[in-house]
């Protein structure tokens, strides 16, 4: 069995809104309804865990109930970091559980189908996956007030889904937080195993700023 845990823990402060992020309407939709239904769309069978903030949780069954939203889910409530948040997500997933379980923002909603697919077929084999995509700009690394040009080539950015094996993500889950966790390959990676990556699709896009939501708009 696989499993999709779908993190929307936004507060939407740098939308300047005060609707979180995650229930911004593009093309007539709030966003997280739309990551939702990628997941739904990608296979009908996977197990879908939604971990929002319990203080954003009547809003979402509003929401739910206005658009008529059927696509079904576990809810799990939200944690004091995204780690947390994850921890949460994952005690739904079965102890004894045999399989992959991704984890996914939910501000992003157009990861395509190909992407999911390929991050859960590797995922079977490696154990730990991401995918991600090259950088297309100059970079700089800063050094106090110096700064210099490094080789793009030698970077990614990563996106999610990351999928991983249910044991694994679950046993590296069980380690003490600390700062350096700042996606789920981190936890991974902490706990000793390589991290496999794989192709990511440009227009996976995560939603932060007004100006993502008008992409947005375009990509729908």
């Amino acid at each position: 069995m696989d499993y999709i845990i779908i993190v929307a823990g936004g507060k939407g402060l740098r939308m300047g809104s005060d609707i979180p992020k995650q229930f911004l309407p593009i093309g007539g939709k709030p966003v997280l309804m739309r990551t939702l239904e990628r997941f739904r769309e990608y296979s009908k069978d996977i197990q879908i865990i939604l971990v929002l903030p319990e203080a954003q949780q009547a809003y979402w069954h509003q929401l739910c109930q206005e658009y008529h939203f059927d696509v079904e889910y576990t809810l799990a409530n939200g944690g004091q970091t995204r780690f947390h948040s994850v921890q949460n997500g994952l005690a739904k997933v079965p102890d004894d559980a045999i399989g992959v379980v991704g984890v996914h923002d939910g501000v992003r909603p157009f990861p395509s189908i190909e992407v999911i697919r390929n991050c859960y077929t590797t995922a079977r084999e490696k154990k730990a996956v991401i995918p991600v995509i090259p950088v297309v700009e100059t970079v700089r690394h800063l050094e106090g007030d110096q700064s210099k040009t490094v080789p793009r080539d030698a970077y990614r950015l990563v996106q999610t889904p990351q999928t991983f094996d249910i044991q694994l993500l679950k046993a590296a889950n069980r380690q003490p937080y600390n700062d350096g966790f700042t996606d789920d390959a981190s936890v991974v990676e902490a706990f000793g195993y390589n991290i496999t990556l794989v192709e990511g699709n440009r227009e996976n896009i995560k939603i932060t700023t007004p100006y993502d939501l008008k992409i947005a708009e375009v990509l729908i």
